[in-house]
């Protein structure tokens, strides 16, 4: 509870350069939901299909993958406010364009930036917020994971608000919101210290070779695809109205902020992260399973419940990748969240297309199943490689000046 105190160093208490950057944050998150409640909308008015349009997914989140190799370099050479304002600059750009686009091609393109954008932001924010946070990491990373989950909550939500009069105002509506948030890191936040040692393009993947690192990595991948495939399909299974169906993610997302901030931690504190992971991998196996064969209601509550689960993983996977190899905590995340997102790009696009070569909207939920599962199985085989050194590398982490992660 002493971290949300108002008190000096509690979360409520932060420079003005911390909520900026803080606020941008929720914007960003905003981004990866907000096409979720139009999706049949844009399919009906670019003439596309939902293996088309899914694209929107697998363009974005296919570029952050491979971004990871380049925001630590980009970052460590001309210092985080300019990375973060580069990224801002490239999330206006491309979602305006985005809003104007004349055919799902040049959506997918758009999106393609956006996603160039976002990654050289997200995985700069929470290094800039520890830098010019007040109460040091704790508060900083709370503060972080708050602004995710409440990205993700709203983003659905203020789809479907601008999405009901067009399926190209919540592109525009985004453009906007991060535009003041580009002015307003520009007034409030100096720039911060720049690293000691810079970071090559291969830091990343040499970091990989750490066999707690790989494992975290593999797990997250698998998980990563069950994830967004309940993100990126289910919105054509639900095929509900724009504003049903945000409210269907917005429900979803608060699952997922609560259950990330707030539920999580307590369960590792009771029973440890990797019996919670490996728990809450196979609950999310079967939600999905359910969800896949249930009738229309129960398809509803499924997705909303996935939120719970979601957010419990999102959490102990960010502390697994962040405590358990002994290098810098920012390429340590680079080179985890470049293998997991590429399970993010691949879901959207294979999910449609299971479909239509089964010809049951059920099989892609098995598969997503599947995968859960197979992330709960890395964690159990892979569980020494996963706790070793772990503990005695944590204090070591806690003093380093310089924390990123492209958190959840």
């Amino acid at each position: 509870m002493d971290t949300f105190d108002a008190g000096a160093g509690g979360i409520l208490r932060q420079p003005k350069a911390v909520w900026a950057t803080a606020g941008a944050s929720v914007v960003a998150f905003m981004g990866i939901g907000l096409v979720d409640p139009i999706l049949p909308s844009i399919a009906s008015g670019l003439n596309a299909t939902a293996g088309q349009v899914s694209l929107l997914f697998t363009s974005y989140f296919l570029i952050t993958a491979v971004a990871m190799l380049v925001t630590g370099f980009v970052s460590s050479r001309i210092g985080g406010r300019k990375t973060l304002l580069l990224g801002l600059a490239f999330v206006v750009l491309f979602a305006g364009l985005a809003g104007t686009s004349r055919s799902v091609g040049e959506l997918v393109g758009f999106r393609a930036g956006w996603g160039l954008g976002n990654a050289l932001f997200v995985s700069t924010a929470l290094a800039v917020i520890v830098g010019a946070a007040a109460g040091g990491s704790a508060a900083a990373i709370l503060l972080y994971e708050s602004a995710l989950g409440l990205g993700m909550a709203c983003g659905p939500l203020l789809g479907a608000l601008l999405g009901d009069a067009s399926w190209r105002y919540p592109f525009f509506g985004t453009a906007f919101l991060m535009a003041v948030g580009f002015l307003c890191i520009a007034v409030f936040l100096k720039e911060q210290p720049r690293p000691a040692r810079k970071t090559s393009l291969l830091d990343p993947l040499k970091a990989l070779g750490h066999g707690g690192l790989a494992s975290a990595a593999v797990s997250a991948f698998f998980y990563n695809y069950t994830f967004f495939t309940v993100l990126a399909f289910t919105p054509f299974v639900l095929d509900m109205s724009p504003y049903r169906s945000g409210a269907v993610f917005f429900a979803w997302g608060v699952l997922l902020a609560v259950f990330s901030v707030v539920v999580a931690p307590r369960m590792q504190r009771r029973f440890g992260s990797l019996k919670v992971l490996g728990g809450s991998l196979v609950l999310l196996a079967l939600d999905v399973l359910v969800l896949g064969y249930g009738d229309h209601t129960t398809a509803v509550v499924c997705t909303i419940l996935s939120g719970a689960f979601i957010g419990v993983n999102n959490t102990v996977y960010t502390e697994l990748a962040l405590g358990v190899s002994d290098a810098p905590r920012p390429v340590a995340s680079a080179g985890y969240n470049f293998v997991r997102w590429f399970a993010a790009a691949a879901a959207p696009y294979f999910a449609p297309r299971i479909e239509e070569w089964t010809g049951s909207i059920r099989v892609p939920f098995v598969v997503a199943a599947v995968t859960a599962v197979a992330g709960a199985l890395v964690v159990v085989v892979r569980r020494n490689s996963l706790t070793h050194e772990a503990e005695e590398l944590e204090t070591r982490h806690a003093t380093e000046d310089s924390v990123a992660v492209f958190a959840n």
